[in-house]
């Protein structure tokens, strides 16, 4: 493996604040020096040049849905990697609820195999209960065993307490994350659709707020009790935020992720995009919207992580009331963040890239989320005052309202284990 040298690029770095003008010397994948105008004599490095670009971290996404098994008409894990590298990800956790379920060490072995094939690394929670129907717990410590980085049953509630518990016990031993997917049932009439002006526009139901606040006042209290690492998935409402801010003040092993969309978008984007804007939480009010980004300023909210949910053209054409549920997010994250966060003046850009980085990689215990010597040569390239107008995706599908936006912030180049792997 030749060396690469990325020469007088913006190092920002937010596990150790480095914020300066500075080379990378990357060498056998991983990074053997940084600091001003070093030289390299191996004779066929390979420099990039990256003045007036920031060099940052590879992105770590928590939160991706790439459909792999099951349903490869939506994505698959080589067409989602695809969609990751050009998002700015070197590291992906993929959640379970594919076809077969990821609840048995067979099937997880057979997704983190093919992920060795993207060129970025792919990981995989596995289920937290047996075919995700809320039962029985899975044989936690052999999918731990077998590489599982963390359990949920993402896309489905678990509404048995006696469950939440005993999974919460055994994965504080274990030592990694449980994700929860808070939505009650009972609470909701009409999916992806917030119970409220978006709901009285397409005369149904919808999905109340409290169907997510019950559930994440439920699981906040079980983590205290259990001390297991939990993560509130995709948070929609102030409320829930709320809770979570007043159980990290005593328990820091609550964490919560926000998605790009639910920061940047509201309840009005499902009347003008239709089925585009449908997804579970669904988008909620101007109220909930800033009481995240409030979240994501003050710490409450550690992580960014994209929800990416890919679906078909046709299954997205259908009736708002029997269109899937879901957006993709991986190619269009970090501008939204931009978009957002940081040219509003709510996060800076190390807030933002400290959000995308090494929070959600400590999480998950990974050797990922930061820039320096020793570490991982996985890194991302990033104009943050470009302009992109989204009209193509590296990922199958194209299920996204922000196409055809101009958004700032650019991701210009990719390197995963020292490899380029996406340049724009």
């Amino acid at each position: 493996m030749s060396d690469v040298l990325i020469r007088g690029g913006r190092v920002m770095d937010p596990a150790s604040g480095r914020d300066e003008i500075a080379d990378i010397l990357v060498r056998d994948g991983r990074i053997a020096a940084i600091g001003p105008e070093l030289l390299c004599t191996e004779p066929d490095t390979e420099v990039i040049e990256a003045a007036g670009l920031v060099a940052a971290p590879g992105f770590v996404d928590v939160h991706v849905h790439f459909r792999d098994p099951g349903f490869p008409e939506k994505e698959d894990i080589l067409t989602g990697a695809a969609a990751a590298a050009r998002g700015g990800y070197t590291t992906v956790i993929m959640m379970a609820n594919t076809e077969p379920r990821i609840d048995c060490p067979e099937v997880l072995s057979q997704v983190l195999e093919k992920g060795k094939q993207t060129g970025i690394h792919v990981l995989s929670c596995a289920n937290v209960t047996v075919g995700m129907k809320g039962r029985e717990i899975v044989a936690m410590e052999e999918l731990k065993k077998a590489g599982a980085a963390g359990f949920t049953d993402d896309g489905v509630p678990i509404l048995d307490e006696k469950i939440v518990r005993e999974a919460c016990e055994r994965v504080a031993a274990l030592g990694v994350p449980i994700s929860f997917h808070e939505e009650d049932p009972k609470y909701i009439e009409t999916n992806g659709i917030n119970r409220g002006k978006a709901s009285e526009y397409y005369g149904v139901g919808g999905s109340s707020r409290e169907a997510e606040y019950s559930m994440v006042e439920r699981d906040v209290r079980i983590a205290a009790e259990t001390g297991a690492d939990i993560d509130i998935q995709h948070i929609s409402t102030k409320e829930a935020v709320e809770l979570v801010r007043q159980a990290r003040r005593d328990h820091k092993n609550v964490h919560a992720e926000a998605t790009p969309h639910h920061f940047t978008l509201t309840e009005e984007a499902v009347i003008r995009y239709g089925s585009l804007a449908k997804m579970n939480p669904p988008l909620r009010e101007e109220e909930d919207r800033l009481a995240i980004i409030e979240g994501l300023a003050d710490g409450t909210i550690e992580m960014i992580a994209t929800d990416h949910a890919p679906h078909t053209a046709e299954e997205k054409a259908r009736p708002i009331t029997k269109a899937p549920s879901g957006i993709i997010g991986l190619e269009t994250a970090f501008s939204l963040g931009i978009y957002s966060l940081v040219k509003p003046g709510h996060l800076t850009l190390m807030q933002l890239l400290e959000k995308m980085t090494v929070n959600p990689a400590r999480l998950y215990h990974l050797d990922a989320g930061i820039l320096t010597v020793g570490g991982p040569a996985d890194l991302v390239l990033l104009d943050p005052e470009a302009t992109v107008t989204y009209t193509e995706y590296a990922s199958r599908a194209t299920n996204t309202p922000f196409t055809g936006w101009e958004l700032p912030g650019q991701v210009v180049r990719t390197i995963c284990n020292g490899h380029t792997v996406w340049k724009a």
